[in-house]
Order: structure tokens, then sequence, then C-alpha cells
């Protein structure tokens, strides 16, 4: 039998053809069989039909949740840092819910703890044009908060910045960042105050008799005199620039360095100004307005900034004239030189009248100072002894700068000071006396001869 012509394997399935042993039939290209059913479910419907693709889409969806779930617990801190840093670019994105959420979590207790700071009552200045973003600092300074960030997103979702206005606000050192921005906006005090104004070239008994004129407030002028000649180590220490031997040498009092401006003093309330308070005010204005820079004196200067203070209080009780200020410290810069000035004698008039002042004044209680005129004429010379403290003050007889400041100089004066126009080369100066508030200067002992004649001795 030839292969074509005869049955092979695959006759069995071929139609009409006898069943084979193992049951298997096919009777047709699409008959059916008996082993067909397992092509088929349960229900008569193809596997991988409608309740199968239900299944499978079913399956889909639980794995791309897990799949997100686990994105978002990993990608989440990194999606975070994207969100706060577009926040604190653009605060108007913190409308924005999942944004505003974000930023809660990267804050978090410093946005709901209290700050650790003292609960005593805080008097806040607002001032006229302040901002939420130009409190801040001030807020951190003033130990009312201790995270800037947390505050400022309170402010911004409590839109602090259309209700702030300028005042004083009582808050504390133990608040909430939500509890300072509501006392921004309800906390206001009515304080009742008096400013009270201390000019530039006062001394220290001149800031204490005008303090004994003012009525109703609660400085003491005799505890502002003894805080002020003898500063105690607990006033000293929370000003630590003061505790630099440059800046005011172990024992100095605080003369020179009571700021002269104008200053609030409070009455009529639970918490009015004191003596210590007031001295308080003073050194902190200060060192905000002269700076730091200032104190640091350049050595190539050659005098330290204690030194350059007491030149400086010579100075403004010297020149009228802001322009002339560097000239008139030139001329004592020129007197301390022994090459210029053998005698090393400032000769200050300013220096006799202080000296003569002290005397009187420590005749007289300190109640009477008030009546006493300052820095007048002497009506008779000075005594030929002075006390130990006293004599150094006398230029006359002293070579160099007197032992400390003879009144509280102006910003001017100690930058005159620290600069002063030493290459005139002039060595004396004159009040001209005609109102203009101008000096006449000289290089030698006979052209300020001249201007004497001229002007008058002074």
């Amino acid at each position: 039998m030839s292969i074509r012509g005869g049955r092979g394997p695959r006759d069995d399935l071929a139609v009409g053809g006898a069943a084979p042993q193992n049951g298997y039939q096919r009777t047709g290209r699409y008959g059916r069989g008996p082993g067909d059913q397992r092509r088929y479910d349960r229900y008569g419907d193809r596997r991988g039909g409608l309740g199968g693709l239900l299944k499978f889409l079913l399956f889909l969806l639980v794995l791309a949740a897990l799949v997100f779930a686990a994105l978002v617990t990993v990608a989440r801190p990194i999606a975070r840092l994207a969100v706060v840093s577009l926040a604190e670019d653009n605060p108007s994105a913190l409308r924005i819910g999942f944004i505003s959420d974000f930023i809660r979590e990267d804050l978090g207790a410093s946005l709901t703890q209290p700050h650790d700071g003292s609960g005593d009552e805080i008097v806040f200045t607002v001032e006229p044009g302040d901002t939420p973003a130009t409190l801040a600092p001030k807020l951190a300074a003033a130990g009312v908060i201790g995270s800037e960030r947390a505050f400022l997103f309170e402010a911004r979702t409590g839109d602090l910045a259309s209700k702030l206005a300028a005042g004083r606000f009582a808050l504390a050192g133990n608040l909430t960042p939500e509890q300072v921005v509501q006392g921004l906006v309800d906390n206001r005090v009515v304080v009742q105050s008096v400013p009270v104004t201390f000019r530039e070239g006062l001394r220290l008994e001149q800031i204490v008799a005008k303090l004994s004129t003012l009525q109703g407030t609660a400085i003491d002028p005799q505890k502002f005199y003894e805080l002020a000649k003898d500063p105690p180590d607990e006033l000293l220490a929370d000003f630590p620039w003061l505790l630099d031997t440059d800046v005011r040498p172990k024992g100095a009092s605080l003369e020179g360095f009571l700021y002269p401006a104008t200053y609030d003093i409070r009455t009529g309330d639970d918490k009015p100004t004191t003596a210590e308070d007031l001295i308080r005010m003073m050194l902190t204005a200060f060192h905000d307005r002269v700076g730091p820079e200032r104190l640091d004196v350049a050595a190539k200067r050659g005098l330290t900034f204690h030194e350059v203070l007491v030149l400086a209080s010579i100075v403004e009780r010297e020149a009228v004239l802001d322009d002339e200020r560097p000239l008139i410290a030139g001329v004592y810069q020129n007197r301390l030189d022994p090459k210029k000035w053998p005698t090393h004698r400032l000769q200050s008039d300013p220096t006799i009248f202080y000296v003569n002042d002290s005397l009187q004044l420590a005749a007289m209680p300190p109640e009477q100072w008030k009546n006493y005129v300052f820095w007048d004429k002497l009506k008779e010379s000075l005594p030929a002894s002075l006390p130990d403290d006293l004599a150094p003050y006398n230029t006359y007889t002293s070579a160099g700068l007197p032992p400390g400041p003879i009144s509280s100089p102006s910003i001017a004066s100690i930058d005159a000071a620290l600069n002063p126009n030493t290459k005139t080369g002039y060595l004396f100066f004159i009040a001209k006396g005609d109102g203009s508030g101008t000096s006449a200067f000289a290089k030698t002992h006979a052209e300020h001869e001249k201007n004497v004649a001229k002007y008058g001795k002074p």
C-alpha cells in the first residue's frame, strides 16, 4: 500500500471515520465531541468571556491601587519638598488644599506647639508699613515666636495682612503661631505714655535733672543715676558689647552710652517704665544706631572705641555744624600728636566746664540739679587742686584725652572722631559768634591770634 493512497495516522479525524478508542470524536469542522467540554465553563460560556473580562479588570484596578499607594508612600517626601519650595516662592499657592496640607505636614509640631518662651506680657509694636514678612524676624527677636515659617504660614492662611494695623499689642512668649496671629489682631494695647526727648550733648547729671521734672512717671531719678554711674553686672550681662574693655573700660560709668533720642515713657498702666527700663532703652538705641561696625574700630585709627567716644563727646560740645565736626575732631587729633603739639594737651574749654559743673553739682542735692545752669562760663578759676577723679578732665593741665566722655555725642560726632580731618593741619579754632555757627580755623598760633582779635575771645 502506498503512503498516498493508504490510511495514515490522521485518518481517525476524517469525516465519518470510526470513533477512536480514546472516545474523542469530531463530527465536522465545527463539530463537538465529548472532549470539547474542557473549553467551556460551567455556565456554557467560553472562558475569557464577559465574566473573565470583569475579573481581569478588577485585578488591574487592585494592582493599580497598590502601585499608586506604593508610589505615594515612597515619593511623598520628594513631592512635599517640591511643593514646600514652590509655596515659599508663591504664597498664593497655599489656597490649594493639598499644597496647604503638605506645608502643615512639613511644619509639624512647630505649627501647633506653644513657643517655649516666657508667659509674661510682651508689648510688641507694629510700625506703619509693617507686613507679616517684616514682622516675623522682629517677633523672633522679641521672643514671641520660635519659627518664622510657622508664623508666616498661619499669617497667610489667616489673611493677617488685610487685618494688620499699626499699634502696640499684648503678646507673650508661650503662644502658638495661630495665637500670635490672632493676638496681632485682637490684643491692641492702649498705652498711656509721654514722649521724653534727650538731646545731644547732655551729660548724665543733665539727664537726671530732666527726669526729676517729669510728672506721673515711675522713674526714680536717683535710681537712674546710681544705675548709670555704677551699672550692675546683671544689667551689663544683657549688653555683652559693653563688656569689651575697648568699648567700655572695666568700672566705667554709662556716660556717653545713653543715646540721645525721644523715648516713650509708659505711665498709668500696670507696667510703667522704670529707671532701669529707660537705661535699657537708651543702651539698646545706642547699639542699634551706632552699630557693631563703628564699635569695632580699626587698629590703624590708633584709638579704642571708648577713646573715640571721649573725643566725640568733646566735639559734640564744640561743634554746631555737621560739616565742621571732622575739622574740629582733626584739631584735637593733631594736638594728640606730640610731633605737632608738644604739650599733648587738648586745651578744650568744654572739659573745663565739665569739671566746674561736677564740683558745683557735688555740693548740692540731686533734686536741685534741675535748677542748675549747665555748661555755663566759669565765674572764677578752677581750684588749683582738684579731686583725683576730676583732675584728668582738666585738659589745660593734663595731657591726652580725658578718662571718660563728657556728654552724649551724636552719630555725626562719633563719625567725625572716627575719621578726623587732620590733612588741613589745623591746630586752633574759634567760634565766630556771628550767629552762623561757623568757626575760624588756623594752623599757627599767629593766625589764631588774628582770629581771636577779629571774632573776640569765646
